[in-house]
């Protein structure tokens, strides 16, 4: 019997390319991951699946897509929850597509001589890792790479080799012979010619499988919809309000792989350009809510450095590289990492539904756990963060459990203006400490208009057990929650003073063995 919520859409094929080769797929499951296509459908099982959740990084693949500079972008992605129908017009490598005729690539052959892969079962996931560090920085330091794999777990070697492979691996390809020098096999910034002739012929097929129109496609399992503009997006959504919005996915990916729901209705803002920009203005950055982390990254830090610690930390590179800030933003979790930091900042979020917009404080669009003040086919377009004042001063910290891919146990904001020694715009905000990312309006209240001191600070500190009633989880007590909230505002007023040592954690040292 036809499903009366497919019935009626068009059949657009999916176009991609697949280690180079052109794909079609009529009508795929909207929620089918592209692991489950690759290992189940073509046998390419040199992708694994260990947590279906994005965490190990066992399905780590890679996307290429053109950078609009006449170049490739090469990213990394976590096949087990990116759904199908969101690889059309770009390109999907796999370790299977590393290998050039029976020849390993630089990479996998750095792995085998420093004896960085033991079981095998993580490898081809560190290797497609390190693919797309090797095809984006042409000289990455140790902790570029240590970046680049923190989305990967090993258990059965230490990462001091798989290190050494990584610092190895551009020296092996820039000793390629020229018939092995495929813009897959050379380094970054490679100058070959026949490394520049299988670009140019990777860009081509690029922009042959590239659309420049919506597309949508049905399945009995479900629709989707993946509009171009946000005209289109703006109709879509008045049309069908109880659809579901699909950015990166690394959340929604989870509803299908462990709690197997179903999502018989998905409308695709990824392709929408409006969406994707990030634009800086006199008094604001103005953030399109399906830009990426990693895409709004260096503008953000530019403006606000103590972001980036927030944001090295911020999952995995592979989660970064699919993750919007506006899906952080909609999904509402009271421990999401970006909202006490903009919150903290002052961000207002614009909210369209139609051609009708409003514009809210973003603490003032979290109504209850889980529950956002999101209107039945209102959806999240832009985010409005103001730039840094004069005399502003802003800090957050985030604590968790491990450094990398950690959920966060308390993340505490801070940022006020010091007049003359005298604190002003005091705004402290906390995700972990209470069901929604919320500020503490009595020690914003013990702040504001005093002098800056160690008293004031810690008689403010004292405030935040009322201002916050924390549980008990797996993740730390309410106890525990509360005492370090105030430490982190003490934190707060020693490392603007510059007294004492230093209590910051910059990065990983020493490696991970």
């Amino acid at each position: 019997m036809p499903d009366e919520r497919t019935d009626h859409l068009r059949t657009d094929e999916i176009r991609f390319l697949l280690n180079g080769k052109p794909m079609t797929l009529a009508n795929p499951p909207a929620t089918r991951t592209v692991l489950s296509y690759l290992r189940e459908d073509l046998r390419l099982t040199g992708t694994k699946e260990g947590c279906a959740e994005g965490d190990c990084g066992a399905c780590t693949v890679a996307i290429g897509e053109a950078d609009g500079h006449g170049g490739i972008q090469c990213r990394t992605m976590n096949s087990c929850i990116r759904f199908l129908p969101t690889l059309d017009g770009k390109a999907l490598f796999t370790v299977e597509g590393l290998k050039h005729d029976g020849e390993l690539h630089p990479v996998q052959k750095a792995m085998a001589e420093h004896h960085g892969s033991q079981c095998g079962f993580c490898t081809p996931g560190i290797v497609m890792s390190l693919f797309a560090l090797y095809k984006s920085q042409p000289a990455p330091d140790r902790p570029a790479i240590e970046d680049a794999l923190s989305g990967n777990l090993c258990r059965c070697t230490g990462y001091r080799p798989i290190l050494d492979a990584a610092l190895a691996m551009h020296d092996l390809g820039r000793m390629l012979p020229g018939r092995m020098r495929s813009w897959v096999h050379s380094p970054a910034n490679d100058a070959s010619d026949e490394s520049a002739k299988s670009a140019a012929q990777l860009l081509e097929a690029l922009g042959e499988s590239r659309r420049s129109a919506a597309f949508e496609t049905g399945h009995e399992a479900g629709a989707f919809h993946a509009p171009e503009s946000l005209q289109e997006l703006s109709m879509l959504r008045a049309r069908l309000p109880g659809a579901r919005l699909l950015a990166g996915g690394t959340d929604m990916g989870l509803w299908v792989t462990k709690q197997l729901r179903d999502l018989p209705e998905l409308i695709y803002v990824g392709r929408v350009a409006e969406l994707r920009r990030v634009a800086v203005t006199e008094s604001h950055i103005e953030i399109g809510a399906a830009a990426t982390i990693t895409e709004l990254a260096a503008v953000l830090t530019s403006h606000y450095p103590d972001l980036a610690i927030i944001l090295r930390r911020f999952a995995s590179p592979p989660i970064r590289n699919s993750a919007t800030l506006g899906g952080n933003i909609a999904n509402g979790s009271p421990i999401g990492d970006s909202m006490p930091c903009l919150i903290a900042l002052g961000a207002r979020i614009l909210l369209r539904s139609g051609p009708d917009t409003r514009v809210i404080a973003l603490e003032d669009f979290y109504l209850a756990y889980q529950k956002t003040d999101l209107q039945p086919g209102e959806f999240v377009e832009r985010i409005l963060l103001p730039l840094p004042s004069t005399g502003q001063r802003f800090r957050a910290y985030k604590i968790a459990k491990r450094f990398d891919q950690g959920i966060s146990i308390v993340l505490g904001a801070f940022s006020l203006r010091l007049d003359d020694g005298v604190m002003r715009n005091c705004r402290v905000a906390f995700g972990g400490m209470a069901a929604v990312p919320k500020r503490a309006s009595g020690c914003e209240a013990a702040l504001e208009g005093k002098a800056w001191s160690r008293s004031t600070i810690e008689a403010a500190a004292e405030q935040l057990a009322l201002d916050f009633a924390p549980i008990d989880d797996m993740r730390g007590s309410a106890r525990y929650r509360t005492l370090v909230a105030g430490n982190l505002l003490k934190k707060f007023y020693l490392e603007i003073e510059g007294t004492g040592s230093s209590t910051r954690v910059e990065q990983m040292t020493g490696g991970r063995e």
